[in-house]
């Protein structure tokens, strides 16, 4: 009998553990921890940072779920791992024994590498629901009297999707509440152009983003370095392809949001160099395993994934929901051949699949795989992408709630995109 350990419970950790409950047979031992008692749905967060949704809508307990798929579950976090002795120490003292151990925690949130920055500092977040319902409660504020907006993401960022969403989820709330003329709104953001996302633009997502923004009277600084946050105002420095500076921006906002540069969780980046990266992410090979302890698994944003392309500024490359359980499932395979002593087969697609919310429209890509060059790249805009991006929520939720393994995701994404499969 085999003991599976899993840190993580959003996309990557529960994905996993539904996915090793199918895999494994009942004499094999599966237990999840997480630092929260609920799952929540993080695509949804610029939603609920302008009060479209609630955290009821996006969010359910994680205990009965685990339980009815006979998978042991503790909320209390992890303090440390201890590698060389197969053990978790959680936050309650309570010490797990594994035999495999999937680490799935996500990242740290770095605002403390940039002066002012964060719900601490001057700007708002909608990297966590806790996060995006604060952001309401300013935003709420906001509306009573406004004025310009900063909106973005920083240096070192890995993940830009939900930043251009939210500006554009901005942009439709305020001519809804008819403001929108009282508001300037500047997008800042160390790409070295929009629409690059960390993954060289996908298509023609440059063209089609910077035709958004003109025609929605959003401003944009690329090549972006922020340097601090104060009351009222950002300073922000333009550079060119040296990282030289050329021009320096003094940024007026009454209401800011930017996306922070991540790096790994505490119990992981303790880990020392032979298992994670300087930025505190867990090496791994082609099987989501760890070079130094085979019996170590990475899925998801805690994983050391290299940049797409070398840029001016630091851009990383984002780990998406589809990416994300495609190594869930690598891993679970892995696992599976490592029991029955055979050799490791199962690699992760990485392909790169995103719905996003426009406002008043939506994009969709796909781009296989997410590093280029591509087999294949297709981009759409078009109101039916924010229905299908509900349709996508709605499904995503309701498959995770009923504790559904057989790739949720991709499951969610050929409903939406109404295709039997993803090339």
């Amino acid at each position: 009998m085999a003991h599976i350990v899993i840190i993580g419970a959003s996309t990557g950790g529960l994905s996993a553990a539904y996915e090793c409950r199918e895999a494994l047979d009942a004499t094999h031992h599966v237990s999840v921890v997480s630092n929260t008692p609920i799952f929540h749905f993080v695509p949804s967060n610029p939603w609920v940072a302008v009060g479209w949704r609630k955290r009821a809508d996006i969010s359910f307990p994680l205990a009965p779920v685990l339980a009815r798929r006979d998978i042991d579950f503790y909320d209390s976090g992890v303090t440390k791992i201890k590698p060389e002795t197969n053990q978790v120490l959680l936050g309650d003292s309570t010490i797990l024994t594994y035999d495999y151990l999937i680490i799935a925690t996500g990242a740290k949130l770095a605002f403390e590498e940039i002066e002012g920055f964060g719900p601490q500092g001057y700007t708002q977040s909608i990297c966590t629901v806790d996060h995006a319902e604060d952001s309401y409660r300013a935003w709420q504020q906001f509306l009573k009297n406004p004025g310009p907006i900063i909106v973005g993401a920083a240096q070192g960022a890995s993940c830009f999707g939900p930043a251009y969403e939210y500006a554009m989820i901005m942009n439709r709330a305020l001519r809804k509440a008819k403001i929108r003329d009282q508001v300037p709104i500047t997008f800042v953001t160390p790409e070295p152009y929009l629409g690059h996302m960390g993954l060289g633009g996908v298509g023609d997502s440059k063209n089609l983003l910077e035709s958004e923004f003109r025609k929605n009277d959003i401003k944009w600084i690329t090549n972006a370095r922020v340097k601090s946050f104060q009351q009222g105002s950002a300073l922000v420095e333009e550079v060119n392809d040296h990282a030289e500076t050329l021009k320096t921006h003094q940024v007026p906002f009454d209401y800011g949001m930017l996306i922070p540069a991540f790096k790994g969780v505490d119990c992981v980046a303790d880990l020392g160099e032979e298992l994670v990266n300087p930025r505190g992410f867990l090496k791994i090979d082609e099987f989501q395993r760890n070079p130094a302890y085979p019996n170590i698994y990475g899925v998801g944003v805690c994983v050391a994934i290299p940049p797409v392309e070398a840029t001016a500024l630091p851009v990383g490359a984002p780990k998406t929901g589809y990416m994300i359980e495609s190594m869930a499932k690598a891993a679970i395979g892995n696992i599976q051949s490592a029991i029955a002593g055979q050799e490791l087969q199962t690699r992760a697609s990485l392909n790169a699949v995103c719905l996003a919310d426009l406002g008043h429209t939506g994009a969709a890509f796909i781009a296989l795989p997410q590093i280029p060059p591509r087999n294949w790249v297709w981009m759409k805009k078009g109101r039916w992408v924010q229905w299908a991006k509900i349709a996508f929520e709605k499904y995503f939720l309701y498959r995770m709630k009923r504790g559904l393994a057989e790739s949720t995701y991709e499951r969610c994404l050929l409903r939406c995109f109404g295709i039997s499969k993803i090339k």
